[in-house]
């Protein structure tokens, strides 16, 4: 079965995400933990939403839970996450497959534990493009020599043949981003994607995400604890506590 939603363009502004009371509890030995129990927000069409809050507010797992990356058990979920009005909590495993990575994709905290050590960092953007474009593999990696050009790597030609470990943080980073992007997204779920780097590559980055932003007309959900990051790139901000 095939998801019911659209690529039709929004107009900036109208919604496109939109999480109701959505509630992530743990069961464990001890008891229920409420990690998340209740957050409501809305992502709009071309937009930045900044989601802050301490450590251990539940940022992460709300994003993991969007994405329904988080086991169940231990887990329980309840609520609704409507993307385009098509609740996503309601969707088969294989449907959410078709979603992840292709119209909501998610730059987590740390690269170096994203990404796989053992596969050059152009065959991890290409198996991305191929599953989710149906290309060949030059086709596919063809696209992601284009997406390491287009987050300003430079020699991305020979970039592409290199492992993680010979890259810098921000470099690693941006490859993230590229992964992140390879299949032109909708939505956009930042994680801290600066946290771990110095003041000039954060600055690099948060005007990278906002020129990727404008021309691919993406909606974008970052979440941080700073607030002079919020304060640079988010139209709207939510806070959690």
């Amino acid at each position: 079965m095939t998801t019911p939603l659209s690529r039709v363009a929004l107009a900036t502004g109208e919604p496109l995400l939109e999480v109701d009371e959505l509630r992530t509890h743990f069961h464990t030995l001890a008891g229920v933990v409420r990690s998340v129990d209740g957050v409501s927000y809305t992502v709009r069409a071309g937009r930045t939403l900044g989601v802050v809050g301490e450590s251990g507010c539940g940022k992460s797992v709300t994003a993991l839970s969007i994405l329904r990356l988080v086991p169940t058990p231990p887990a329980h979920h309840a609520g609704a996450v409507r993307l385009r009005g098509t609740d996503l909590m309601q969707l088969s495993e294989r449907e959410m497959r078709q979603i992840r990575g292709n119209r909501i994709s998610m730059i987590f905290q740390e690269p170096m534990t994203s990404l796989n050590p053992v596969l050059t960092v152009g065959r991890q953007i290409a198996e991305t493009v191929q599953l989710h474009q149906k290309a060949s593999r030059a086709e596919a990696l063809q696209r992601a020599v284009e997406m390491l050009r287009l987050v300003q790597i430079p020699e991305p030609e020979r970039r592409v043949n290199e492992y993680p470990h010979q890259l810098s943080g921000g470099m690693r980073q941006r490859v993230m981003i590229a992964l992140a992007l390879a299949c032109n997204p909708e939505v956009l779920i930042a994680d801290e994607p600066t946290t771990a780097l110095d003041v000039t590559v954060q600055a690099q980055i948060l005007d990278l995400l906002r020129r990727l932003q404008k021309e691919m007309n993406m909606s974008i959900l970052f979440i941080t604890h700073n607030l002079g990051v919020v304060a640079e790139i988010a139209h709207r901000v939510a806070v959690m506590l």
